[in-house]
């Protein structure tokens, strides 16, 4: 079976290592033979990310690669198209896709269709707000990361949606500790576009730090929301992040209340949890699905319970190495690679006709 993977961005862009390149040792293994197109070079993101912008250059060079590349369609059993195929366009190329029955299967892990249908411009909700549904309708698979993207597909009218979570791998991932740490330390993982949501805990991480040997570590980028403590930046990369995950004591995911963050897919928390830390986490979409509360972490809403939650992981060693086994114990159940790869394996066969 062959599959062209039309990825959003190269094993740097996160949802596109997590929700596919993760995926390809297993499936070619099982003869799935999956050649892989990314819409956008390595350069893209560092350039985002840095503020420069986007070269008009390279975004048409990078629209004329994928162009050529769906030339090539018919050389393929199934495509395999993350989010859609040239964004902010209209929906031409899934139209023709359709026109011609080729397959194809899509997927998210973001509210990408909140990008249009939510844009501060009338002109382009009027062209695209509805575009991701057309492209959801027309897919013979939505493959969607939590039930709120996967609400949106059956709204749409998606003739087959499947709900398959972000995961870890768990021979990269141990639950062991390397170290014993003399600083408690809060941590967060994440990117520079994220890092803004740090703004809402930092007058609780301060409190709570105040008169209190604690350290911060944000791995993935230098913005430091929280003043007046030791705040230690990292950069990010994937040698070394469960290394860096391993070095805190709670890892946080603080979230706004929001259309957009209802579509995230919990990913640190997996990340977390994956190496026995315990989390304090926003009650947000798949938040509410994946702590438990005060089993494998908290849930907290406003200062108060942030204050609150980092307070009682503080002061109790035992609690917290309880919590760590209890979402370790999650990941293995339901949120790792070992699990979801076959599913995966199975809905892409599927899709293509071949069953087994």
């Amino acid at each position: 079976m062959k599959v062209l993977l039309l990825s959003r961005y190269s094993r740097r862009g996160a949802s596109s290592r997590i929700r596919s390149y993760q995926y390809l040792p297993f499936l070619e293994s099982q003869g799935v033979h999956v050649t892989v197109s990314p819409l956008f070079e390595d350069s893209y993101l560092p350039d985002l990310y840095s503020g420069r912008g986007i070269d008009v250059r390279s975004l048409l060079q990078a629209y004329s690669r994928r162009v050529r590349c769906l030339l090539q369609r018919r050389q393929f059993d199934l495509l395999w198209v993350e989010y859609e195929i040239l964004p902010w366009l209209p929906d031409w190329a899934e139209q023709m896709l359709a026109l011609f029955r080729i397959p194809y299967v899509v997927d998210y892990d973001d509210a990408i269709f909140h990008r249009y249908d939510m844009h501060p411009r009338g002109v382009v909700r009027a062209f695209l707000g509805k575009k991701i549904d057309r492209v959801m309708r027309r897919a013979v698979l939505v493959i969607a990361g939590n039930r709120y993207l996967a609400e949106r597909a059956w709204k749409s009218g998606a003739r087959q949606v499947a709900i398959l979570p972000s995961v870890v791998d768990l021979d990269r991932y141990s639950s062991q500790e390397d170290k014993a740490r003399d600083v408690f330390t809060v941590g967060w993982i994440g990117s520079p576009t994220t890092a803004a949501y740090l703004d809402l805990v930092a007058p609780a991480v301060e409190e709570f730090a105040r008169d209190r040997k604690v350290r911060i570590v944000l791995v993935g980028t230098r913005k430091v929301p929280i003043s007046g403590l030791p705040v230690e930046t990292r950069e990010w990369s994937e040698e070394t992040e469960v290394k860096d995950i391993k070095d805190f004591d709670v890892g946080i995911m603080p979230l706004p209340d929001d259309p957009w963050s209802r579509g995230k897919c919990g990913y640190k928390l997996v990340q977390y949890m994956a190496c026995a830390v315990p989390v304090v986490a926003s009650p947000v979409g798949v938040n509410k699905e994946m702590v438990r509360n005060g089993l494998n972490g908290f849930l907290a809403e406003g200062k108060e319970d942030w204050v609150q939650a980092l307070n009682i992981l503080y002061e109790n060693a035992s609690q917290r190495e309880e919590m760590g086994k209890a979402g370790r114990a999650l990941v293995e159940e339901k949120f790792c690679l070992q699990v979801t790869a076959p599913r995966l394996l199975s809905l892409l066969r599927s899709a293509a006709g071949r069953p087994g």
